[in-house]
């Protein structure tokens, strides 16, 4: 699980950074809205910790932006405020959970924890369509064009993590991160091993082709 942490406190960017990994997130830090607001958008997260004095662009500001390029990412509101309008006004903007500061690191861990929850419970589809290609989750089955094509794990998970994140960009780094969770030297063609096995099932017998590479970038399928 990858979490965003958009945070000009140093020290308390620190302190979370630290407690999440320690819990078994990954983490990415922004110090300042528009490169916070810049990375939600352009990088795939679990959820987000997002603080209301933010250099450049308040964090109100930042929700906006995220709300408004349609992603559903669970969102946390740090403030130092803890009047009930401050919370209020968090929540209006989109967030789904409001956390006064100073706060506890162990209370932070377990809203994020209820969020994701929450959020796969609510959000999590039966089947993942992209065009003629078909997964479905439960039984694991992939299909293209009605014709079943069979993958081992890895492949799989892969192809589904691609297809939860269709139209975006995935580095290769992340998806390491993600997929086979290990901390690899980013100089491994471990990835595009994997994807070239996965693309000769996946779109060679079809004209049009899914899993297209963005040369410099990383992976988009769609």
């Amino acid at each position: 699980m990858r979490i965003l942490i958009i945070e000009d406190d140093a020290k308390t960017a620190d302190f979370v950074g630290k407690g999440l990994r320690q819990a078994g997130f990954q983490t990415c830090h922004c110090a300042d809205g528009p490169s916070g607001l810049e990375k939600a958008c352009g990088e795939p997260f679990d959820a987000a910790v997002i603080d209301i004095m933010l250099p450049g662009m308040d964090g109100f500001a930042v929700i906006d932006g995220i709300r408004a390029a349609k992603l559903s990412l669970p969102i946390i509101v740090l403030s130092a405020k803890d009047s009930v309008e401050s919370k209020i006004k968090g929540l209006e903007k989109g967030g789904d959970d409001y956390l006064a500061k100073p706060f506890s690191l162990s209370e932070l861990i377990a809203r994020i924890q209820a969020l994701l929850r929450r959020a796969s419970a609510i959000a999590e589809p039966g089947v993942l369509v992209v065009e003629d290609l078909r997964l479905e989750l439960m039984t694991r089955k992939v299909s293209r064009a009605g014709e079943q094509i069979d993958l081992p794990p890895l492949e799989y998970q892969l192809l589904e993590y691609l297809m939860r994140n269709k139209g975006r960009v995935i580095s290769k780094t992340t998806i390491l991160e993600h997929v086979w969770e290990y901390n690899f030297d980013t100089q491994t063609n471990i990835v595009e091993s994997r994807v070239c096995r996965l693309r000769e099932k996946i779109d060679k017998d079809f004209e049009r082709k899914l899993i297209r590479t963005v040369r410099g970038f990383g992976y988009v399928l769609g």
